[in-house]
């Protein structure tokens, strides 16, 4: 191969400059991390392992990158707040199943989709108030003016459904977190970089126009089996849902000639005064569920983009099953404030 060609080849895979930071731009940001999230386990075999969360905040600690933030424990999410907007039966059903008295409870568990992808296991309703804490505090934070980015890894639960468990998702910690937002913002934007479908927010927000949502996910016969170009929402949402399809093995440079036009074109039309931004880390090449092709630098691109519109943003965790990828990409996408 000729030198001249291996040059233009070199190029042409790396899609991105450095991702840098301007140091007048830096942002405020409030970080929510609670340590007992890593002691939750689905049970063994199951790919949601919550001790990712733990080692994504061992390596932003180890890096220094504490310093350059503020850190928080939230409050767990209560009874009432979850109610906010999931049922007060599902989540009295939460709160009071364990894996010893799950026999008392056969019937609940086939109407709130309680089972193999979503097990009963011990701690469950703590685990989802860790979650939904974290994002409901973010919010509140950013409502403030208290910071510009909120993060929490432990949030990011887009599948759960009003009724109903989904997805490995119990709780919605994103459309509390929205809610929470809504009190102050005229208009949020939620933004989905998850492999699967953000069929839980989208369902949510479906009828208005107060909250437009943007899933980026695979394509075809995969879960959760929604998120057509032809859903845009109905009522008062209708044009308020984006749904952006891909195919298998997509990469980072094609991967941001779709996500940064779309944002853009979005960000002009609807003009958001905060944005969410789910970052499953279930994209990532390698992932143990997933399918596309995104380098750690390909997902972080599409943070720092969202982050390049100054608007007070909150930031989630999501899927991700290759452990070691999700905590290291999570804890670089931290630094890029």
């Amino acid at each position: 191969m000729s030198q001249k060609m291996s040059q233009k080849m070199s190029f042409e895979l790396k899609p991105f400059d450095e991702l840098t930071v301007d140091p007048k731009k830096k942002k405020r940001v409030a970080y929510f991390y609670d340590s007992d999230v890593g002691n939750y386990a689905y049970g063994a075999g199951h790919p949601m392992k919550p001790h990712r969360i733990r080692m994504a905040h061992s390596l932003i600690m180890n890096y220094g990158l504490y310093k350059k933030m503020e850190i928080y424990r939230a409050k767990p999410a209560t009874r009432q707040e979850m109610c906010q907007f999931h049922t007060d039966e599902y989540i009295d059903f939460l709160a009071r199943v364990t894996p010893d008295n799950l026999e008392m409870f056969s019937k609940e568990q086939a109407k709130f989709n309680v089972g193999d992808d979503c097990p009963v296991f011990d701690g469950v309703f703590e685990y989802c108030g860790i979650s939904g804490g974290g994002s409901m505090e973010g919010a509140a934070r950013l409502n403030r003016g208290k910071c510009d980015i909120a993060i929490n890894y432990a949030g990011g639960l887009h599948h759960a459904k009003k009724s109903e468990a989904s997805g490995f998702c119990y709780v919605n910690d994103i459309v509390l977190g929205i809610i929470e937002l809504l009190r102050y913002h005229p208009r949020v934007l939620y933004i989905d970089t998850d492999v699967h479908h953000g069929d839980g927010v989208e369902e949510a927000f479906y009828t208005t126009d107060r909250v437009m949502t943007c899933s980026f996910h695979k394509y075809g016969e995969f879960f959760p089996g929604t998120g057509e170009l032809r859903d845009i929402g109905v009522g008062k949402g209708k044009h308020h849902a984006v749904n952006v399809p891909l195919r298998d093995g997509i990469d980072d440079a094609t991967y941001k000639s779709i996500f940064e036009p779309i944002i853009q074109r979005i960000m002009d039309w609807y003009q958001p005064t905060a944005v969410v931004l789910q970052c499953g880390g279930d994209s990532l090449s390698g992932d143990r569920l997933g399918c596309f092709n995104l380098s750690m630098r390909g997902h972080a691109n599409c943070v720092n983009f969202v982050k390049s519109f100054n608007i007070p943003m909150m930031v989630v965790g999501g899927g991700g099953y290759t452990m070691r990828n999700v905590a290291r990409t999570w804890s670089y996408e931290t630094g890029l404030r």
